[in-house]
């Protein structure tokens, strides 16, 4: 899996390519972990170009929105479609996470949060 960042004002886009699964997890986790420990806690995760995601990357997602929220940030996903979305929607994660069809809209949403206090 490959992840690379970008940074919106407030906002971090981590854009995800490849299979979120146990064996890429970790790294996700870590990544994230240590965006938010530096201070960058509003995050979107970009899920355009991943192809799968396992119960360890749903587990993982659950761990980063709670590290998010504890740091006073949130996190928002975008970009999920096809096979992705359909993981969501069996596991019910779709109703757990605040997810927008893409990126730009993403940020927006995180970056007006951010600018009410929320």
């Amino acid at each position: 899996m490959e992840i690379t960042e970008t940074q919106s004002g407030t906002v971090t886009a981590v854009a995800l390519r490849g299979r979120v699964d146990s064996a890429t997890a970790g790294a996700l986790r870590e990544r994230m972990s240590k965006l938010i420990e530096s201070g960058l806690a509003q995050l979107v995760i970009d899920f355009r170009e991943v192809a799968y995601i396992s119960s360890a990357g749903f587990r993982t997602l659950l761990i980063v929105a709670k590290q998010s929220a504890d740091a006073h940030g949130r996190l928002a996903l975008c970009g999920v479609a096809g096979e992705v979305k359909r993981l969501f929607d069996m596991a019910a994660f779709t109703d757990l996470f605040l997810i927008l069809p893409t990126r730009e809209e993403a940020i927006a949403a995180l970056a007006k949060a951010g600018a009410s206090g929320t």
